[in-house]
């Protein structure tokens, strides 16, 4: 699983061996999603499957896969929790089951800093998982400008569909 922390600390502050045509990302694990559009641009040094960063803010998401039967034997509600590991001074807004793809998912949207000295940042995840893999997406930005690139993370994580 690709921490969080990692995407979060992006925020702070081409896509070699990465498929995509006609946006959409083809993942080699097994599934692709369709990138939001322009304002978006393809993170080079990503632990994750596909992150994005938007152009003009502070705004990030993720697609991230993780396969085989070690991680697939665990539940969603732990491996949620693993998800966000890393985050202090957290405040959960919503917490329940979605639904993507088909698929039961854990959501969570949560604010929280990495360090006492970070500024805050708001998240949203949604975890799922099949006979073969975990899927991860997440996405983060100012708690002020959450809600103007909501939309664009939902449509990334319902376009999500296995190949």
């Amino acid at each position: 699983m690709v921490s969080l922390a990692v995407l979060a600390a992006g925020l702070a502050g081409g896509c070699a061996g990465r498929r995509i045509e006609g946006g959409i990302y083809h993942s080699s694990k097994g599934y692709r999603v369709a990138l939001p559009g322009g304002d978006w641009t393809v993170a080079e040094a990503s632990e994750s499957d596909i992150e994005l960063r938007h152009r003009a803010a502070p705004a990030a998401m993720l697609a991230n896969a993780q396969c085989g039967d070690r991680v697939t034997a665990r539940s969603l509600d732990v491996l949620s929790r693993h998800l966000l590991i890393g985050f202090q001074s957290r405040t959960t807004i919503e917490r329940g089951q979605a639904s993507v793809s088909g698929r039961r998912a854990v959501h969570t949207v949560l604010d929280g800093r990495l360090s006492a000295r970070d500024e805050p940042v708001r998240v949203e995840t949604y975890v799922m998982k099949d006979e073969r893999c975990v899927y991860d997406f997440a996405y983060a930005a100012p708690p002020r400008a959450f809600e103007t690139w909501r939309a664009a993370f939902q449509r990334f994580v319902e376009s999500f569909a296995t190949e």
